[in-house]
């Protein structure tokens, strides 16, 4: 027996993604439980709504169209693909879906009332569509929570082979060991003429050939095989390992060696049966113009406003320590390489700066993005105002007046950015932010190169949704703490 098939029938014997075939049945479930939820909190909500003058008999119209009208829900649900495997997990698709179907049933009954000449109870009719809607996409939020969960802990994981070169295949082996909550368990490889027992340079092991047919449909115990680039195969021998497979129930996925691109600069277009895959160009110079401005500008009015009473407190806590400067006003680099004056309470011993180059040469690391626990030059007060980013708020001024942006990536002083390669000089590209993608994805915890390929993404994928979704975690990462220091 080879090595190959030595190895599929290890995972034959213990395929653990099986359990996601119980994923739409779960979903089923739920949904069936969460419009009963809507049908009788529609009809206490309706019974309520005294200024509403219905002759209808409430009651009995519940029991006679709140069957049928969660059966019809369920099934536009299932229509639209709202149980589909591939909708669980990840993305904005599944979330669309439910959405849609809503929107669906409740036209469909609202046409079929009118021409029925049904009295629909108009206060349940909005009710149930407005609450059964919300908890819905709500019960979905929290099965993907779950799935995330448990695919951060090793379980309802599947099983995945990557075929192509080994550059590319590393490439994408990367994001899938980065991104755990997609719940892939990373089985192999198989590479152009590769030998069965060796490993690729990222450490993964190499089953067999790519370019051999035998050698990919003998793979079992398999969920998902990914091609990616350098394969010699044709498109005549491709679609051939698809036919091979549609007995296996394994998922085919082409993943092009290009990565941190956004779902939505990303278009799929089949032409002549070729599916060509269009890439838009990089959208930082939307995050540039009125609309985001705009959003900065009444942000940070109205925050500055909210956190007035704790700008206060923490001023006189600075103060009263040691009797130093309450601020402290560091140059920083902004949009286009433009120079500016960063407020931030002053966390850190009067003469802090001075002591930077010693604490490099101790750390034995260079000026770029310098960070360190237990930094000996951070005062008491200082400790909890970073601990909470309460030292950053007066940052809020430099929103409100231009210089930043309440999202984007952190500023830098000049001798930091004078590092920059030119791949890093394209952080200059949008205005810094108060937080940013790295900060809510771990903080100082992140390596250096993690952090910067967080900010290019940002940079390159900038949305006004993800900036509504940066702010929101920025709430959990601040009163977390992790990371913070």
């Amino acid at each position: 027996m080879t090595i190959l098939s030595e190895r599929s029938t290890r995972l034959a014997k213990s395929a653990p993604s099986r359990a996601l075939q119980a994923l739409p049945v779960t979903a089923f479930g739920i949904d069936m439980v969460l419009l009963l939820i809507a049908s009788i909190a529609a009809m206490i909500g309706r019974a309520n709504l005294t200024w509403l003058d219905e002759s209808t008999n409430l009651t009995s119209m519940v029991n006679d169209v709140a069957p049928f009208l969660a059966v019809g829900w369920i099934l536009m649900i299932a229509i639209v693909g709202g149980y589909r495997r591939s909708v669980f997990g990840e993305g904005t698709d599944e979330f669309k879906r439910i959405l849609n179907a809503g929107v669906y049933t409740a036209a469909l009954v609202g046409v079929t009332c009118y021409l029925m000449k049904y009295q629909l109870s108009r206060g349940f009719f909005v009710l149930i569509f407005v609450i059964g809607t919300i908890l819905l996409l709500a019960g979905r939020w929290m099965l993907r929570r779950a799935l995330h969960v448990a695919r951060a802990n090793g379980a309802l994981l599947q099983q995945v082979v990557i075929a192509g070169g080994e550059a590319q295949i590393d490439d994408v082996a990367a994001v899938l060991r980065r991104e755990k909550w997609l719940g892939y368990h990373l089985v192999g490889a198989l590479t152009p003429a590769g030998v069965p027992g060796t490993e690729t340079a990222s450490g993964i092991p190499i089953l067999g050939d790519a370019d051999r047919h035998d050698d990919i449909v003998g793979l079992e115990g398999i969920d998902v095989i990914f091609f990616t680039g350098g394969s010699r195969r044709s498109a005549a021998d491709l679609r051939k390992v698809v036919w091979e497979l549609e007995s296996h129930d394994t998922q085919l996925v082409m993943a092009p060696a290009m990565t941190d691109f956004a779902a939505e600069r990303v278009r799929t277009r089949p032409v002549g049966g070729l599916p060509m895959i269009h890439m838009e160009s990089p959208r930082y110079e939307f995050a540039g113009r009125w609309a985001k401005r705009s959003f900065d500008l009444l942000g940070s009015g109205a925050l500055i406003l909210a956190f007035a009473p704790i700008i206060a407190f923490a001023a006189l806590q600075v103060k009263l320590h040691d009797r130093g400067p309450v601020f402290f006003r560091q140059t920083r680099v902004g949009k286009d390489g433009r120079e500016f004056g960063c407020f931030k309470f002053r966390t850190m011993v009067v003469n802090a700066e001075a002591m930077v180059a010693q604490l490099q040469a101790e750390q034995g690391v260079d000026a770029l993005l310098f960070k360190m626990k237990d930094d000996p030059r951070i005062t008491k007060p200082g400790t909890w105002l970073r601990r909470f980013s309460i030292d950053e708020l007066p940052q809020l001024f430099n929103v409100f007046l231009g210089d930043m942006s309440l999202v984007g990536p952190r500023p830098q002083v000049p001798r930091e950015v004078a590092l920059y390669d030119e791949v890093l000089r394209r952080r200059l590209h949008v205005r810094p932010g108060m937080t940013g993608l790295w900060q809510v994805s771990g903080r100082n915890d992140l390596t250096v190169e993690e952090s910067v390929r967080l900010d290019l993404y940002y940079i390159d994928n900038w949305s006004m949704t993800q900036d509504l979704s940066i702010l929101a975690r920025t709430v959990g990462a601040v009163m977390s703490s992790r990371g913070a220091y």
